[in-house]
């Protein structure tokens, strides 16, 4: 799984930037930071939107929310902001399935799996304890009798599905959620340019599935509100790390066979090892 220094865009992580004429490699810890602030962002602008200002009523009683429409566009709309904005410094993952996808595909280090995963986890935590300061600013909020932002099943969903509905929605949502990804960035082009069909697609797959499961397809966002949300959350947390990771791992795998772009040939030698990119090992040894 080679990441070759021309092949940044489509390694889909360490895509350069230009100043000034020049070539500007991110370190790994500019990629960290931009993975964690992306992350921070995703859940904060997407689940904020569905604790403050899905189900609002005004003063004399009118719906002034703006409904599971609103929460979807909150979603997408955000992740295309970030991925035109912090794409070109991390590859613009913000979601554990996304690292996970690529990194199966053979476009990710195997290596920086655990370091991006941590960092996005970390973003959605910091992320949703903003929200929960914010939200507690008035008078009778519940964290755990909302359900805070976090997905469910069964009596947790918000149509009443199933927990076996729920984790073949989930599986196949973020089957072709990664799908989506790994086809818009696996041309040779930076992240940015496929932010569009990234963040249209997420708002679609959380319109048809809010009413399934809350839409996660991405367990970083899962995880963040579940902490606040009490026992409930914490105990359905499972299926909304599982079936991400299951889908992200058929979209992974089944990718290079679907797609006309093909890995450049190895050696034996490189078939048992990662080799890093130079611009990696120099960021790595900073």
């Amino acid at each position: 799984m080679r990441c070759d220094h021309d092949q940044e865009g489509r390694c889909g992580y360490a895509v350069s930037r230009v100043l000034g004429g020049s070539r500007i490699m991110p370190n790994v810890w500019q990629r960290i930071t931009a993975e964690i602030a992306g992350t921070f962002g995703l859940v904060l602008f997407g689940c904020g939107t569905a604790v403050l200002t899905a189900d609002h009523l005004s003063a004399d009683g009118r719906q002034l929310g703006v409904g599971f429409l609103g929460v979807a566009m909150a979603f997408g709309v955000t992740v295309m902001v970030l991925v035109y904005a912090l794409g070109p410094v991390s590859g613009g993952h913000f979601n554990p399935a996304v690292t996970l996808g690529l990194t199966l595909a053979g476009r990710f280090p195997l290596r920086h799996l655990s370091v991006y995963v941590a960092a996005q986890v970390a973003g959605a935590v910091g992320a949703a304890g903003v929200l929960y300061v914010i939200a507690s600013g008035t008078a009778g909020f519940d964290a755990v009798g909302s359900g805070f932002a976090s997905n469910g099943y069964g009596e947790r969903s918000p149509g009443g599905y199933t927990m076996g509905a729920a984790f073949l929605t989930e599986t196949i949502m973020t089957m072709i959620f990664v799908l989506v990804v790994l086809a818009v960035t696996g041309r040779g082009d930076a992240p940015a340019i496929g932010a569009p069909a990234i963040g249209l697609c997420l708002m679609i797959i959380h319109l048809v599935s809010i009413p399934v499961t809350n839409t996660s397809v991405n367990p970083a966002r899962s995880l963040g509100p579940a902490l606040f949300a009490g026992t409930p959350a914490m105990g359905q947390l499972w299926l909304f790390l599982l079936a991400p990771a299951l889908g992200a791992a058929i979209a992974g795998a089944a990718y290079p066979l679907l797609s006309h772009h093909r890995r450049p040939a190895r050696s034996a030698a490189r078939d048992q090892q990662m080799v890093p990119s130079p611009a990696l090992s120099a960021a790595t040894a900073e």
